[in-house]
């Protein structure tokens, strides 16, 4: 079939944010949840303000181990709604004592798990920040408790519903890019040699007893908080495990929810350095450049990233391609989507983002859609299951990069093939007193 540009421009979303957004979720907001948000840094208070706009929200209790950032919080819910949430130093204490039917999970990936699986005990539905896990066996653990628990659980991974994304999507599924043999998802930064930062006593508002809580405790470090943790590997997964969940799960959502055969992962910090970390200083530890492939049954993916060089050649610094049999396919973000075709007589085709700024995502359709499904009792656009399998795949890219070879991955047992010492890498070591989730069979 050959691809005729004005048709597919004004009878698919292309043609209008109208026609390539899903419909915001009309409620008769009478119902009020009772939300807790843990984590109140900035990417916790936009999910929050976007709960408060869509107007079925009474905010009873923040949670957060920076006093200050909490404090904030609270002056800005109160100034914005005027409901007067309890604040909490433990989301232990906030649970014993608060009846919540909503929490938001927006702390460090190291949290993601305790903090879930506390919420779902507590009767909550969720909606939680990717990645799902800072290893596999977490990511099971949340996936399987609210299954068990018939609890409503979104992930934030709101280019699922993103506007462009959408119609992108329906141009790929419709066949107009072809067969895919290939895809390749990256995201380029600036960069250069990273130079050690003095540790210092963490300032007295931040608990930083509770902040590494089950990871290492490792010294104090300005880098790290705020902000910073998702370069050290003891609290996050570097790129891959931030980035590259986004653009695998766009991989995931054109295939079908197809998983990989194998996983083969190489990189380092040719740039940056070799990592730092002493009593008096210390650097970030995860990789500045990586490449991940996954082989599928019918094609190949590759995840590539490197925090030095920019955007290069190609002039977009983010995004996914996808090569098929009558072109190449370019998803991006803030420049939207745009298809090459092979065919030299046909034009190019593109749509502009659609973005809600000024952060350039599409919280509030997430937020809609979250809302939509506690009431329908249908899963969410961005199911639990669906965020598990995304972060899933970039752990096993971290997971090869550790070990230095490739693994063989059993999608149906979420196990890799006959290999003890790989697959003791899907869980970690906690520090005591906190214990690794149980994952119910």
């Amino acid at each position: 079939m050959s691809l005729d540009r004005r048709h597919f421009l004004s009878s698919t979303a292309a043609a209008s944010t109208l026609l390539a957004a899903p419909a915001i979720h009309a409620a008769s907001k009478t119902k009020q949840y009772r939300t807790a948000l843990i984590g109140t840094g900035w990417w916790g208070m936009n999910i929050l303000r976007e709960a408060l706009a869509a107007g079925q929200t009474k905010v009873v209790a923040l949670c957060d181990v920076d006093s200050d950032r909490l404090e904030i919080a609270a002056e800005e819910v109160q100034d914005i709604c005027g409901d007067q949430p309890r604040t909490y130093g433990d989301f232990r204490e906030l649970f014993e004592k608060e009846s919540v039917e909503i929490a938001i999970i927006a702390t460090p990936d190291h949290w993601h798990a305790l903090n879930a699986l506390a919420a779902i005990e507590a009767g909550a539905h969720l909606f939680i920040e990717k990645p799902t896990g800072h290893t596999i066996g977490e990511s099971q653990a949340i996936l399987r408790a609210s299954r068990d628990a018939g609890r409503t659980v979104q992930v934030g991974l709101h280019r699922r519903l993103g506007p462009h994304h959408v119609s992108g999507m329906k141009f790929l599924k419709e066949g107009h890019a072809g067969d895919i043999g290939r895809v390749q998802m990256y995201v380029h930064s600036r960069g250069g040699k990273e130079e050690p930062t003095k540790n210092s006593p963490p300032p007295e508002n931040l608990n930083w007893e509770m902040y590494c809580g089950p990871a290492p405790l490792r010294p104090f470090n300005r880098r790290i908080h705020p902000g910073g943790f998702r370069h050290y590997l003891d609290f996050a997964n570097g790129t891959l495990g931030d980035w590259g969940v986004h653009w695998l799960d766009q991989m995931l959502w054109w295939s079908g929810q197809q998983s990989p055969r194998s996983v083969y992962s190489t990189g380092g910090r040719y740039v940056q350095g070799e990592p730092v970390l002493n009593a008096t200083e210390q650097t970030s530890d995860a990789p500045d450049c990586q490449i991940a492939t996954y082989q599928f049954e019918s094609f190949d993916a590759v995840w590539e990233h490197r925090k030095f060089g920019g955007a290069g050649p190609e002039k977009s610094s983010v995004g996914c391609y996808f090569y098929g049999s009558k072109g190449t396919f370019h998803m991006g973000w803030r420049d939207g989507w745009t298809f090459y075709p092979d065919d030299s007589n046909q034009s190019v085709v593109h749509q502009d983002s659609q973005l809600q700024e000024p952060d350039g995502h599409n919280l509030k359709l997430l937020w809609a859609d979250f809302l939509q499904a506690i009431e329908s009792g249908k899963r969410p656009a961005a199911d639990i299951e669906i965020g598990h399998q995304a972060t899933t795949l970039s752990l096993l890219g971290m997971l090869s990069l550790k070990l230095g070879r490739s693994v063989e991955w059993d999608a149906s047992r979420e196990r890799i093939i006959d290999d003890d010492e790989a697959n003791a890498l899907l869980v970690r070591d906690y520090r005591a007193p906190w214990i690794y989730p149980k994952i119910s069979s």
